[in-house]
């Protein structure tokens, strides 16, 4: 049970029905909705509060379509996130955007693995460890950092720090209220291996 029960679609105001499908179109870039990537239940959350809401996903919505990461590098990122945030919702949500943009089932289970697992190339693992990095100390050692920007453009290393702290702030609201993946949508998050 929710702690911040979501407010159904229908009884969103129109503005802020508006501006959330503007949102989701960011989100989609482009791909057709379906009912299981919609996050029809962090948004009705979230639609409670317009004043906070509308900010938050306009910010959030550069990470989704302004991002100078690639997409699957981007999914990479959040994956890890919500598996080392303990994120069903973040994870289900995401594990659905990671597989459209390419990542096999095998990568996206070999997340929870981490940076050492085989199978990794060498930019998936710099990407995974400064994840690691960010969350458990908020800063990446200068060693990860070197390897990064020797792959990265400045704008891309920020969009690095930027992604991993906006989805663990995503992550943290997610798991506070309590807000449930929508019914059907898996896979579910990956315990610790």
């Amino acid at each position: 049970m929710p702690r911040i029960p979501p407010t159904p679609e229908p009884d969103w105001s129109q503005d802020m029905t508006t501006f959330i499908e503007e949102f989701r179109g960011a989100a989609r870039a482009g791909k057709p909705r379906t009912g299981r990537q919609s996050g029809a239940n962090l948004l009705g959350t979230l639609a409670r509060y317009p004043a906070l809401a509308k900010p938050f996903l306009m910010f959030n919505r550069h990470l989704l379509q302004g991002n100078s990461l690639s997409i699957p590098h981007r999914e990479l990122l959040i994956l890890r996130v919500a598996h080392l945030r303990g994120s069903d919702y973040e994870w289900a949500q995401h594990a659905v955007m990671a597989a459209a943009a390419g990542h096999t089932p095998q990568d996206i289970a070999r997340v929870a693995d981490g940076p050492d697992a085989p199978g990794w190339g060498p930019i998936e693992r710099m990407l995974l460890r400064a994840t690691d990095e960010l969350l458990a100390d908020g800063t990446i050692t200068d060693p990860t950092w070197t390897s990064l920007a020797s792959e990265f453009q400045e704008r891309q290393l920020m969009d690095i720090v930027f992604t991993v702290g906006t989805y663990a702030l995503v992550a943290m609201a997610l798991r506070s209220f309590e807000v449930e993946p929508e019914p059907g949508l898996i896979p579910h998050l990956p315990a610790h291996r």
